[in-house]
């Protein structure tokens, strides 16, 4: 019989899938774009040719997705690269932010640690940190901002905004090592 965790356990469940609804349902709400960073491995069903340093960027706006799936497990959904159809499949511990892409508030989880599914060792966990952003942990509830990244993908549906003539590129979500 599955039972909900008890005052007895120490750990419970995964905060991440929670975290990541709620920031989902904040940019939804506040008419901002959600992207999601994602380690990339072969648990991960994305499309490789986008994929960058084993990381993509992914636009989980319901106007990019189809039957977008926000489970405790993974995030499923089908959206278009290039004009073609592609189902997602994302394991939740894969996501390393989630944040709004107008402007770039969201968190930072750690990265995925263990062995990874092709039984390659998965990336080690590095804190994500630096200006504007914070590692997800038990202790830190606030959201901080997230530099924005453009997606790694071809969005169909919501291209980045032009930069104008004399501004700075938009910073780049990066992982630190």
């Amino acid at each position: 019989m599955n039972t909900p965790p008890t005052a007895t356990d120490n750990q419970g469940t995964s905060t991440r899938p929670y975290l990541i609804r709620a920031l989902h349902d904040w940019c939804t709400d506040n008419g901002f774009t959600p992207y999601v960073a994602v380690f990339v491995d072969a648990g991960v069903q994305v499309p490789m040719e986008y994929v960058k340093n084993n990381e993509i960027v992914l636009n989980v706006g319901f106007e990019a997705t189809s039957g977008l799936k926000l489970g405790n497990e993974f995030i499923e959904f089908k959206a278009r690269f290039g004009g073609v159809a592609r189902e997602i499949v994302v394991p939740i511990d894969h996501v390393v932010a989630i944040y709004a892409r107008e402007n770039g508030q969201g968190m930072a989880f750690p990265m995925p640690t263990g062995e990874a599914t092709d039984g390659a060792p998965a990336a080690q966990s590095v804190p994500r940190t630096g200006p504007g952003l914070r590692l997800a942990t038990a202790d830190s509830a606030g959201l901080a901002p997230v530099p924005a990244a453009a997606p790694a993908a071809a969005d169909d549906d919501h291209e980045p905004p032009p930069q104008s003539p004399g501004s700075s590129p938009r910073p780049a979500l990066k992982r630190v090592k």
